[in-house]
């Protein structure tokens, strides 16, 4: 799997996993399905009684049903791994969503600053009058 970008041996060999378990669980779904398919054409040359071979017919259709069920429920499984490694592996997101918070906070910082220095000042000038008050007056 030689790719524009190298991976790391964990990542690559855990993809080529699950495209095997893709691959394998298609082909065990479209097996079993030709085989239901021919049981039902019912033209079998066998020394069983009819009703023999029908019971055995549909026993066997039971199993590949069980067959394709068990591999779609596979592949649902699959997709919920390749799901789950997408969201915990996908970085550049990741990166963005921190970039916008990181954004975000400090333009609130920014905002927080600027009304703490207008109080500041103001509370300065207040201040000022207020010294200028007390040390003006007689009752000291």
């Amino acid at each position: 799997m030689s790719g524009p970008r190298a991976l790391p041996q964990s990542k690559e060999a855990l993809l080529k996993s699950y495209r095997t378990r893709l691959k394998d669980d298609v082909k065990s779904m479209l097996e079993n399905f030709e085989e239901i398919v021919k049981l039902a054409k019912g033209e079998h040359d066998t020394q069983l009684s009819r009703m023999t071979q029908c019971e055995q017919d549909t026993y066997e259709m039971h199993v590949r049903a069980a067959n394709i069920v068990r591999a779609g429920e596979s592949l649902m499984k699959l997709v919920s791994d390749i799901k789950q490694y997408l969201i915990l592996n996908d970085f550049p997101s990741v990166n963005e969503a921190i970039t916008q918070n990181s954004k975000l906070f400090r333009t609130k910082q920014a905002e927080c600053d600027q009304k703490l220095m207008s109080l500041r000042d103001d509370i300065a000038a207040d201040l000022y009058d207020l010294e200028e008050e007390y040390y003006s007056s007689l009752n000291k």
